[in-house]
């Protein structure tokens, strides 16, 4: 009963039983909405970023993308293919010439310059270029039939970061973000670190790690390996914290004021936010990113001092670091743009994939190795991989005394470790060159669905209304690997 003489004395058991079925109702739209990307508090108000629902239980937290950009050769690193031995130098029948990007320089096949050896318990085959990523094998799980549909830099970059080949599509780390919102609150929830041996940016540049139509707040914060690790983030020596405060505290207030008069709200609610987690990242980012607190043990482990290696440890590191801080997607670029400036290797593949490896091999074996010793490994997702693969015959100018490989769409390699991957495993598989994936062939959309299975988001559930169509990660396609799930 009500307080005597209130409203509340007149109800009816019919009156409550429906009042009462009401509010289920709500809760019931409610979710539904949610559901759909539809709810006030997915995007419209607050913050953004607070961390939602995942659609399934998650078997990772995070993700971290080591992207070798420009095509590494997977039938110099983890495909192993004998019979390119057994016909090295001979013509390849039947090869459209057209599939690389050179059709004019079309060797004969090219057998591996590295020699492969079986390793762990799992008997994974490992060119010499991972002398170190080879004894950790039997964390990974090989993706060997994936396979791209385009053969040029940009429209493959975009179609592995987005799901397309256009421009403009938001890519995988800012549907993430979007779906899952940020176990951190002080640091950007999606970080990514280029090339910083002044080799520029991957072709595309920004645009791979863009928000493309999804709100600009979801989109990668490039940290420079330079300077400031974030632009316009550091205080002006000329502005107190108090005053600084003030400052954001009036921006704000004109913001909300602004907000209540204009329609595109999304995306003011992001600006507010980025103005916000800049002024909390002024502290958060110089400590996340100071390394001088790891142990001398941290340091060897990921060869943090070797002058061959440092520059991708210390991202590496950092990787870890952020991670372990609630940051939710990392992606490290090795190699900047195309050509001997990354692991494109036209001209000199063993200079080329040798100098690279090198540069890489440690740190990631360390990474691989130092999430495992702090139990992080099982919630973090680390992947391997580039835009597309190489051919299997070689590519050389007439006169030229050294080989290099083509761009090859029909094939590549990615492994995945951690967050709740199936460790020890292969799926998939070219044929006996290399050349095309023949067996279980994997699609780029396949791959994204299976990411985001893993990070507890449905692939066909994560979507967002543009133009009139609900946009996702896979497009019209995408399958879930289950059997690269542990």
């Amino acid at each position: 009963m009500g307080v005597k003489g209130s409203a509340t004395d007149l109800w009816t058991r019919r009156d409550f039983l429906s009042r009462s079925g009401g509010g289920l109702g709500m809760v019931a739209l409610s979710h539904l909405l949610q559901q759909e990307g539809l709810s006030a508090g997915t995007l419209g108000s607050g913050n953004p970023l607070l961390p939602h629902v995942a659609h399934v239980p998650a078997k990772a937290k995070a993700v971290i993308w080591l992207f070798m950009n420009g095509g590494p050769s997977h039938v110099d690193t983890w495909d192993y293919k004998p019979e390119l031995a057994k016909f090295d130098g001979k013509a390849y029948e039947g090869f459209d010439k057209e599939t690389g990007f050179f059709s004019k320089e079309v060797g004969p096949l090219m057998k591996s310059p590295w020699a492969f050896q079986k390793y762990g318990e799992s008997g994974a085959w490992v060119s010499d270029l991972f002398p170190h990523l080879s004894q950790h094998v039997d964390k990974m799980a090989f993706i060997k039939s994936l396979y791209a549909v385009s053969n040029n830099h940009s429209p493959a970059l975009f179609m592995m970061n987005t799901g397309v080949t256009k421009m403009g599509h938001p890519c995988a780390g800012a549907w993430i973000n979007y779906g899952l919102g940020s176990e951190s609150q002080d640091l950007p929830s999606f970080v990514v670190m280029s090339d910083p041996l002044n080799r520029g940016l991957p072709k595309g540049h920004a645009l791979n790690w863009g928000s493309g139509f999804l709100p600009g707040v979801f989109q990668g914060t490039w940290i420079r390996s330079k300077g400031d690790a974030v632009e316009n983030v550091r205080r002006l020596k000329s502005m107190s914290d108090a005053q600084q405060q003030d400052q954001l505290r009036l921006i704000h207030e004109l913001n909300e004021f602004h907000k209540t008069r204009v329609s595109a709200e999304s995306e003011l609610s992001a600006r507010i936010h980025n103005f916000e987690l800049a002024y909390r990242m002024q502290t958060a980012m110089p400590e996340a990113l100071d390394l001088g607190t790891e142990p001398e043990s941290v340091r060897k482990l990921y060869g943090l001092d070797e002058t061959h290696c440092g520059h991708f440890a210390k991202q590496c590191l950092n990787a870890r670091r952020m991670v372990e801080r609630g940051v939710r997607f990392v992606q490290i670029y090795s190699g900047g743009m195309a050509n001997d400036r990354s692991w494109d290797g036209h001209k000199d593949i063993v200079k080329n994939h040798g100098g690279f490896a090198r540069e890489t091999d440690q740190p990631i074996a360390g990474l691989l190795a130092d999430l495992e010793m702090r139990g992080m490994l099982d919630e973090t997702l680390v992947i391997w991989g580039g835009e597309f693969g190489r051919l299997p015959v070689s590519q050389r100018k007439a006169g030229a005394a050294v080989s290099g490989r083509d761009h090859n769409p029909e094939a590549m390699t990615f492994w995945l470790a951690g967050g709740g991957v199936k460790a020890g495993v292969e799926y998939g598989a070219t044929d006996e060159l290399g050349h095309r994936a023949v067996k279980d062939r994997v699609h780029v959309n396949d791959l994204h669905a299976t990411v985001l299975r893993l990070m507890g988001l449905d692939h066909k559930k994560l979507t967002y209304l543009h133009n009139g169509r609900r946009m996702r990660l896979t497009d019209v396609g995408g399958k879930v690997i289950s059997e690269l799930i542990a």
